[in-house]
C-alpha cells in the first residue's frame, strides 16, 4: 500500500498534476475576473430597472439560472464550431464558467443592493450626488459588505466546477490524474488524495482572502 503512495507520488506525476493546477487556477482567474464584471453589470441593470432591458435581462439570467452548467459546456465546445467559431477546450471552459457564473453573481449584487437601506440613494441625492456617483459612491461599497461571503462561496464552487470540464479533455489537474490512475489503477486513492490537498488548498486561500476583505471593510 505504502508502495503506491511512494509511486504515484513520483516527481514526474506530482510536476503532471502541478501542470494540470496552474490550468485549473488560470482557467478559475479568468472566469472570476470575467463573470464579476459582467454579473455585476447585469445585477445593476436588474436593479435599477430599464424599461424593456431589465426584463429582458432577468429572462436571460433566469433561464441560464436553471440550466445544468455541464449542458452550457456542452454547448459552447460542440455548438460554437457550428457558427465558424472554434474555442480550445480552456476557452470553452472559460466562456462557459463566464456565462454560467455572471447569472448567479447578477443575483448576488442585485440582492445585495437591494439589502442596503434606500434612505442612503435618498440622503445622497438630497445632497447633490447624481443616480450614478450615488450608486457608485455610496449604495455599492455598503452592499459588497454584505455581497463578499455570497461572492467567495460563488467563486470557491466555481473552482471546483472546472473539474466538469474534463468531459471536453480541459487539461486540467482533475483530468491530469485520470491520465496518471488510468495507467495504473493503484494510483486512484493517491491521486484521490492529492486532488483533495490541491483543491482544498485553492479554496480554503480564497476563503481567508475573503475573511481578510471583511475585515478591511468592516
Amino acid at each position: 500500500m505504502l508502495t503506491n503512495f511512494i509511486n504515484a507520488y513520483s516527481s514526474m506525476n506530482i510536476v503532471y498534476l502541478l501542470e494540470g493546477l496552474a490550468i485549473t487556477i488560470f482557467v478559475s482567474v479568468i472566469s472570476i475576473i470575467g463573470s464579476y464584471i459582467i454579473g455585476a453589470i447585469l445585477g445593476i441593470i436588474r436593479y435599477i430597472k430599464i424599461k424593456y432591458v431589465s426584463a429582458i435581462v432577468g429572462f436571460v439570467i433566469d433561464l441560464i439560472r436553471n440550466l445544468p452548467l455541464l449542458l452550457i459546456i456542452f454547448f459552447v465546445y460542440f455548438g460554437l464550431p457550428n457558427i465558424g467559431l472554434k474555442p480550445s477546450s480552456v476557452w470553452a471552459t472559460i466562456i462557459s464558467m463566464i456565462i454560467f457564473e455572471s447569472a448567479m453573481l447578477a443575483e448576488i449584487v442585485r440582492s445585495g443592493i437591494l439589502a442596503v437601506d434606500w434612505g442612503q440613494m435618498e440622503g445622497a441625492r438630497a445632497n447633490g450626488l447624481t443616480y450614478s456617483q450615488a450608486m457608485w459612491h455610496i449604495m455599492l461599497p455598503q452592499a459588497m459588505k454584505k455581497m463578499i461571503p455570497a461572492i467567495v462561496s460563488q467563486f470557491i464552487s466555481l473552482i471546483k466546477d472546472t473539474s466538469l470540464a474534463t468531459i471536453i479533455v480541459l487539461p486540467d489537474v482533475m483530468h491530469n490524474a485520470q491520465i496518471v490512475y488510468g495507467q495504473n489503477t493503484n494510483y486512484i486513492i493517491p491521486m484521490f488524495l492529492m486532488l483533495a490537498v490541491m483543491y482544498f488548498v485553492v479554496c480554503y486561500a480564497l476563503s481567508l482572502l475573503s475573511r481578510y476583505l471583511e475585515k478591511r471593510m468592516a
